[in-house]
């Protein structure tokens, strides 16, 4: 069996929901249904066999030409792999529970693989604002899995962040992991506002911005998760195990306005 293959045939006139392309939705559909699907969001009646030239028969293996109006890349999936050439827009991975989805260029829009519970998101380039963050109303962000950015992300990442790891190799801008109940935030560099009114969950960077008054220094880290942490990101992620401090790196407990069982690891 072949992959089963998306090449768009032109630039996308408005914005594509491309929440049908998993396993669960393709498997058992002829080649002529799955170019019926619908995938505009607008009243106009784009299918995807207006937009993409479609090819192979093996769902559980979906290849994709990226756009940034491409939203909803993987959302849902519970097994499998979907690997991107290119870039893709809003709610990639969203509520994904397994499998793989995998971006060659960068996340133009907010709420990467938020409320996922597992599988892994690796992203090439960069990724937008509430990477793993909670969409409005929603009670938690990332619940699970692993999300790994290879170049910079923007504000608010890991926003109501309840379980899972967050990896950005390059720098997370303002307001990272606030509101976060659980889980793991490392990348090379924090923004200001960092863990603001989190409650529980770990923030490791090389630095951080101006960290916030309500966290309070409690010494040096040197217990064993750290190095746990380094060999799984090894192992997952090659590469980023170096963002995880070698020796005796600080730590802030906070936020003490909030639950107060956070901490930020700083090198």
């Amino acid at each position: 069996m072949a992959a089963l293959t998306f090449t768009l045939k032109a630039t996308p006139p408005e914005r594509l929901d491309l929440s049908a392309l998993v396993p669960a939705r393709l498997t058992g559909l002829s080649a002529a249904e799955i170019a019926a699907l619908a995938i505009g969001s607008t009243r106009s009646g784009v299918t995807l066999g207006d937009m993409f030239d479609i090819a192979g028969d093996d769902p559980t293996e979906i290849r994709i030409t990226g756009h940034e109006r491409l939203d909803n890349v993987g959302r849902g999936l519970t097994g499998g792999t979907i690997a991107v050439d290119g870039d893709v827009g809003i709610y990639a991975g969203r509520a994904m529970k397994a499998g793989t989805v995998t971006v060659s260029g960068s996340v133009k829009g907010p709420y990467l693989g938020t409320a996922m519970t597992g599988g892994a998101i690796r992203v090439a380039g960069d990724a937008a604002d509430a990477v793993g963050g909670a969409v409005p109303g929603a009670m938690h962000g990332q619940a699970g899995g692993l999300i790994v950015v290879g170049g910079s992300v923007g504000d608010y990442a890991g926003d109501r962040m309840r379980r899972g790891v967050l990896v950005v190799k390059g720098y997370v801008g303002d307001a990272a992991g606030v509101r976060m109940v659980g889980g793991t935030i490392v990348a090379r560099a924090l923004g200001t506002r960092a863990g603001l009114g989190m409650k529980r969950g770990t923030l490791i960077g090389k630095t951080v911005a101006d960290l916030e008054p309500t966290f309070v220094p409690t010494g040096t880290y040197d217990f064993p998760f750290l190095a746990l942490l380094r060999r799984y990101l090894e192992t997952e992620a090659p590469g980023t195990g170096a963002l995880v401090p070698q020796k005796n790196p600080r730590r802030y407990r906070g936020d003490m306005a909030a639950l107060g069982k956070g901490e930020i690891i700083v090198d």
